[in-house]
């Protein structure tokens, strides 16, 4: 992966931005089985989302919750690659990084089901 700092102003920065982040998304699915099953999920739970919201809001409640999932996995795989980067011996401090990394991602998806238990309840 080759890195490159985002140096452009203005409009350019948000073109820049944008594949940077395509770049992400991209090297997440390619590399975190987790993060391609949590993508497959939302392929399913998005479209869901408007067939059991009854109002607005609990779409996008539904689809906030999928979407956060999604967020929090990629943060707990940044952690991932910057931990590993660092060394492959094991030490206590980067282990509670991927630990709580982990955590966070459980918490994301127990919020999920939790949010699709209430409103379709």
């Amino acid at each position: 992966m080759q890195l490159v700092k985002n140096e452009a102003t203005g409009l350019k920065r948000i073109f820049a931005a944008y594949e940077f982040s395509m770049k992400g998304l991209k090297a997440c699915y390619q590399s975190e089985a987790a993060f391609r099953q949590e993508v497959w999920l939302a392929v399913v739970l998005l479209p869901l989302a408007f067939v059991f919201g009854n109002t607005g809001v609990e779409q996008v409640i539904l689809m906030a919750s999928v979407f956060l999932v999604l967020i929090v996995e990629i943060l707990n795989s940044a952690i991932e690659s910057v931990v590993d980067r660092i060394g492959s011996e094991y030490h206590l401090l980067s282990g509670a990084a991927k630990d709580m990394g982990s955590a966070a991602v459980w918490l994301s998806l127990v919020l999920l089901i939790l949010t699709w238990l209430i409103i379709l309840i």
